[in-house]
């Protein structure tokens, strides 16, 4: 089975139950050793409403390499990532998926060490460090929007390029020049791999670019580190090599590299995703446009910067930001693995077994989210947010494992809008981003066609 690679060298992961232990829960294993990945990968929400309806909000479902168990809902993304019982391990869950390049990340720790190192890295999100990125993220953006006047742009490919410098900068704390290219791709090629059917790093496979890039970045990262630790940089990198744990003694050499890594990908390749998925919403709903830019123009600001101290003002903006993360979650299913028995929606579920949660279906339930296709921000609003259950929106997931940056995510959208929006309005092409590819991470086929037109 192609999961049993990831057992070894982990001696304190569950060993691999015998298929026969699901048999009670309803669902299909698709084609011979493939089984349902091909359908999934085509378009996740449309299978899985489809195995809701032939076996309802428990399933049993074969893809990515091996057997899991999906529960669906907010109380079953409650059970699952608010965890309260310390049942559910990140690590085992997301191991098969990610432990061949991106080992040792935040995601894939559990409990104590997680909650370790997650205390160790908060420092460089603290406000001060906050309001240090958010200028250079300010001076940043407007360096480069400032070209994309009256002319065609791939949105995605520009946005892409704009966050891996801006990730540069603010995580690496230097440009990085003609290592870019190189660097960029080594984060296209992991996270192919991450979703690679073939889960081994054979000759030709997308696994085997996924590892040779993983090699590449240790690396780089490694040979930073030194001058970092005695420096006194305050982008994330440096902050990280200067961190001490709870015992004042500083992060290894490899921990700073394998956190650098999956923080890297993950601080540009899902804002990626996040922005370009809110300028189409917004090149389709060209009110909201409105909205938002009286919003940024009664900040006062002559060149659509927005002061650390001034972010909290464009509440409109992170409505909107918050219903592009309800309809196109940039991260649309969350994988875990039952220490323990337990049981849930009438079945029940054994040690050892995979489990997944599905935040895109979650984010469509109609009876959470009235015309659930439809663009609303005011969904977020104070008063339409009463009474909605607190796990129906888990876009950054939940729980011990709630994103570590999603305030960054939130700060650096808020820059973005205003220093567009005060200068553009957005218009797409047509047809542009109706088809999107969903995994790993969300990015429309098309590249989103997009002009932007000086207001």
């Amino acid at each position: 089975m192609p999961y049993a690679h990831t057992l070894e060298g982990n001696p304190h992961w569950l060993p691999l139950n015998p298929r026969s232990s699901l048999k009670a829960i309803p669902g299909e294993r698709g084609w011979p050793i493939v089984g349902n990945t091909f359908e999934v990968l085509k378009d996740p929400l449309a299978f899985t409403k489809k195995m809701v309806a032939k076996h309802g909000t428990v399933y049993r479902n074969n893809s990515f390499g091996g057997d899991s168990v999906v529960l669906l809902g907010p109380d079953a993304n409650e059970l699952v990532l608010f965890d309260k019982d310390k049942n559910f391990s990140s690590e085992q869950g997301w191991g098969p998926v990610l432990n061949l390049v991106f080992p040792r990340g935040l995601m894939l720790m559990d409990f104590e060490k997680h909650r370790a190192d997650r205390k160790a890295l908060s420092v460089a999100f603290k406000p001060e460090p906050m309001k240090h990125y958010a200028d250079e993220l300010n001076a940043g953006v407007a360096a480069q929007v400032g070209d994309w006047a009256n002319k065609p742009i791939n949105f995605y490919s520009a946005i892409k390029a704009l966050t891996l410098d801006l990730a540069a900068t603010s995580f690496l704390g230097v440009p990085l020049g003609d290592e870019a290219a190189k660097i960029n791709q080594a984060f296209v090629d992991e996270v192919q791999a991450s979703v690679s059917p073939i889960r081994t790093p054979l000759p030709g496979t997308s696994m085997r670019k996924g590892v040779k890039a993983r090699e590449y970045l240790v690396e780089f990262f490694t040979r930073e580190i030194p001058a970092r630790r005695n420096g006194t940089g305050q982008d994330f990198f440096s902050q990280f090599c200067r961190t001490t744990d709870e015992n004042g003694v500083p992060l290894p050499a490899d921990a700073i590299v394998d956190h650098m890594n999956f923080l890297m990908m993950a601080a540009h390749d899902t804002i990626t995703s996040s922005a370009t998925s809110l300028v189409m919403l917004l090149g389709r709903n060209v009110e909201w446009q409105e909205k938002l830019r009286a919003e940024v123009a009664e900040l006062g600001s002559n060149d659509g910067s927005v002061p650390y101290g001034q972010l909290d003002r464009l509440v409109l903006t992170e409505y909107a930001f918050k219903e592009s993360l309800r309809l196109m979650p940039p991260v649309p299913s969350i994988p875990r693995r039952a220490l323990r028995d337990f049981s849930f929606g009438g079945y029940d579920i054994p040690a050892g077994t995979f489990v997944g949660v599905n935040t895109a279906y979650t984010h469509h339930m109609p009876e959470h989210w009235p015309d659930p296709k439809r663009f609303d921000p005011m969904r977020f609003s104070p008063e339409a947010s009463k009474g909605r259950h607190r796990f129906a929106w888990v876009p950054f997931g939940g729980g011990a494992h709630m994103c570590i940056g999603l305030h960054f995510a939130t700060m650096q959208i808020r820059i973005l809008m205003a220093q567009l929006l005060s200068r553009y309005r957005i218009e797409l092409a047509p047809g542009a981003g109706e088809d999107w590819q969903i995994f790993p991470i969300p990015k429309p086929k098309d590249g989103l066609p997009v002009t932007f037109v000086p207001v």
